[in-house]
């Protein structure tokens, strides 16, 4: 494994500050890329990107979401490769590429991971569940705040992930050339629907919170109004779009694969998170 730091995209994110996190425990040499970083890196600016890329050997890519995003991620890794990026691991999402999900809102992931295939770097892809944490780190908590979830996932289930565990497999994943070319598949031990989602989260904080299922263009709507773009409300939409369709409703075992180990299960990781307050009105 390389010696050199290993690049961190969208390390604040929910993966990206866990693998960070297993880095240090690790003692293993890291340098993050943001906005907000010494060095200055943004997806949207390419002019950006030379001076990220300089010196990196090894990096891990959580793209932006979105098609345009999607896209720009795209020549970013080929730009990479050319200028001495030699490994990447890649966050991608499972379905993505699989026969029989092929939704249009898996298309700009496909050509990511097409693009991260074909760059000449070696490669790794986690394509994990929807993350656990959504309901915690990310929009869905104030909707657990409000004691409603408002999503357009009809009765379909996923098989949620807790996100440390995601941390967990990228990071074994980056420091282990073993698993150069491989693509992992990793969900929680269960697939739960939106109404055993609020059941769990209720046992959990001790309140009633009911699951709304909205009409995919209704969610549209209340996504721009709390502050969405439309485009990245619309790719909102097409996500719950897959759950609403009853195609996730699998379990994926890359975390057993990777790790030796179950993965947590939803409920466990509610009843702990509950316990940080995160959660309290």
């Amino acid at each position: 494994m390389t010696t050199t730091p290993i690049l961190i995209l969208s390390g604040k994110g929910k993966t990206g500050r866990r693998v960070v996190e297993q880095l240090e425990a690790h003692n293993v040499p890291y340098r993050l890329a943001s906005r907000s970083s010494a060095q200055r890196f943004d997806w949207y600016d390419d002019t950006t990107w030379s001076a990220t890329i300089a010196g990196a050997e090894t990096a891990y890519l959580a793209p932006p979401v979105g098609p345009t995003g999607l896209a720009q991620a795209g020549r970013f890794i080929k730009q990479a490769a050319n200028e001495g990026l030699r490994r990447v691991v890649l966050l991608s999402g499972r379905g993505v590429g699989s026969p029989g999900r092929d939704f249009a809102v898996y298309d700009g992931s496909v050509a990511l991971e097409h693009a991260v295939k074909d760059s000449g770097a070696d490669w790794r892809i986690i394509q994990p569940a929807w993350f656990a944490q959504g309901f915690s780190e990310d929009f869905l908590r104030y909707h657990v705040l409000a004691d409603e979830i408002r999503v357009s996932a009809g009765t379909g289930g996923e098989a949620w992930i807790d996100t440390n565990d995601v941390g967990d497999v990228m990071t074994a994943v980056l420091l282990d050339d073993a698993y150069t070319g491989a693509t992992f598949a990793i969900s929680g031990p269960r697939h739960l629907n939106m109404a055993d989602v609020a059941a769990e989260l209720s046992n959990a904080t001790g309140r009633q919170i009911q699951y709304v299922d909205l009409e995919p263009q209704d969610h549209v709507t209340e996504l721009v109004e709390q502050g969405l773009d439309q485009e990245d409300a619309e790719a909102v939409r097409d996500l719950f779009a897959v759950i609403r369709n009853h195609r996730s409703e699998y379990v994926s075992d890359g975390v057993q694969q990777v790790l030796g180990r179950a993965p947590r299960d939803f409920a466990d990781w509610a009843r702990e998170t509950a316990k940080t307050g995160i959660w309290q009105q």
